[in-house]
């Protein structure tokens, strides 16, 4: 397979709480988008697809790394007009099913997960069932990626992300990067964040992209 293009597209979230990261891949045929951000920014989103040359019918796979409305605001949205397929880990399924953050988490509560809603814009025209529900080691060759899926869980219960051949993980929101590496400062299950962190210690993972703040390199994690 020809070498992947990847492209971060950065948007802004509401009420100036910085920003969350989509990445475009480009297999050299078609793409995949890994999360989506929120509803906020949709016309960026759809623009920076545009400008990378990713129409409609040619998005093949929306894969979402966990259930949180800044991560899945627009993919509901995006499968109607591209087309494409949209994965997930079954344990974070029922956020986007129910408009519920909070749905598969030890912390929150009803009202709480009406607020999120609020916060970050996704109403009923957002809640959605996933196509595709990804388990660990799943390939991802049907949709031009020389990668597999990697469960870990800690940030909520069905965090998973994606590990390229390269040693490329997209990790979703298990580690952050807003001045340096380090877990996300957001976590449901301590215990379960750790062991996914010592899991990937086992794999061959070289650069680590977040769903906030810049790449970096694996090995520099403190």
């Amino acid at each position: 397979m020809p070498p992947l293009i990847i492209q971060t597209i950065s948007l802004a979230l509401p009420f100036n709480l910085g920003s969350v990261n989509c990445y475009l891949i480009n297999t050299g045929k078609d793409f995949v988008l890994i999360d989506t951000g929120c509803a906020n920014q949709r016309r960026q989103l759809e623009d920076e697809l545009a400008k990378a040359g990713c129409q409609p019918g040619m998005l093949t796979l929306i894969f979402l790394t966990h259930g949180d409305f800044d991560h899945t605001g627009n993919a509901a949205h995006l499968r109607v007009k591209f087309g494409a397929k949209i994965g997930m880990h079954a344990d974070d399924a029922g956020m986007a099913q129910h408009g519920n953050m909070f749905w598969n988490r030890k912390s929150g509560n009803a009202v709480a997960g009406l607020l999120a809603a609020a916060l970050f814009r996704f109403g009923k025209a957002s809640r959605f069932e996933p196509d595709l529900l990804f388990e660990d080691g799943d390939a991802l060759t049907a949709y031009g990626l020389t990668a597999s899926v990697v469960t870990l869980p800690g940030h909520s219960k069905g965090s998973i992300g994606v590990l390229t051949a390269d040693g490329e993980l997209f990790c979703g929101d298990l580690f952050e990067n807003p001045a340096q590496p380090v877990l996300n400062s957001i976590i449901d299950d301590p215990a379960t964040a750790q062991a996914s962190v010592e899991k990937l210690k086992g794999l061959a993972v070289q650069t680590v992209y977040p769903g906030h703040g810049k790449p970096f390199a694996f090995d520099s994690l403190t």
